[in-house]
């Protein structure tokens, strides 16, 4: 790692944005009657920051769509334990709200009929490469491996990662190429939102053409994201500050 890098992740450690940041910027990316699967982790904080006035339509692969924003642990005397999300978060439910078998679920993710997948992981690739699950890590029992996400990486007709962009260790998650198993298919993420940025992956699924910076949380400079990335990538002729 070279001194100017070093210099910025210790930065990082203090100066990123926060979970709950990251998902509200998300939350901007949907319009009024979308469908949209929303993945474990960072995703899932999504649906609590949907703008006003934009109603979405929440799928689950387990078979739900149209539910309602997730309880807290406060809550917990008014959940019903049966009604939850893909992500085991008990949610309420809506009026008009559905329930259906797996196989239902699955095949309209098959059958691209989702608007907006969103997934949390562990590595993006500068042309979409998607790894978001592992042979010997995380440990066992952890509710990360291989599963639905394969459907919701190349199902939905749009894919955003809503990750951090370093891991524990300083690592870049944004990387040239995946060091860990891919998910789905090659070249299926369209955006990345992180603590730190907002790039577009421009391009048709399948035919990636590289990374596009769009904004970066305050503070932080286009130089300094390329920089803590060490990817290359374009900078937008209208990159702004991280927009919420």
């Amino acid at each position: 790692m070279n001194a100017e890098r070093e210099k910025l992740v210790e930065r990082y450690r203090t100066e990123k944005l926060d979970m709950e940041t990251i998902a509200m910027r998300v939350a901007k990316e949907f319009k009024d009657g979308d469908v949209v699967n929303l993945g474990r982790g960072i995703p899932g904080l999504v649906g609590n920051y949907v703008p006003a006035g934009v109603d979405i339509f929440w799928h689950g692969e387990n078979g739900i769509l149209g539910y309602g924003t997730a309880y807290t642990i406060d809550e917990w005397q008014e959940m019903d334990m049966a009604v939850h999300n893909s992500s085991i978060q008990q949610v309420r439910e809506r009026p008009g709200m559905a329930i259906f078998d797996f196989g239902e679920a699955f095949g309209m993710l098959r059958g691209h009929k989702i608007d907006t997948g969103v997934l949390g992981g562990f590595q993006v690739s500068e042309h979409g490469d998607f790894a978001n699950w592992s042979f010997d890590y995380p440990p066992l029992n952890s509710g990360i491996g291989i599963g639905g996400s394969f459907e919701l990486t190349i199902g939905p007709k749009r894919c955003i990662a809503a990750i951090t962009h370093l891991d524990k260790y300083g690592n870049s998650k944004i990387v040239k190429e995946l060091t860990m198993p891919l998910t789905g298919a090659p070249q299926q993420v369209d955006l990345i939102a992180t603590d730190l940025a907002v790039i577009e992956v421009k391009g048709e699924k399948g035919r990636k053409e590289g990374l596009v910076l769009k904004e970066a949380a305050p503070g932080w400079t286009a130089e300094d994201i390329v920089t803590i990335t060490g990817v290359p990538m374009e900078i937008a002729d209208d990159f702004l500050v991280y927009q919420l």
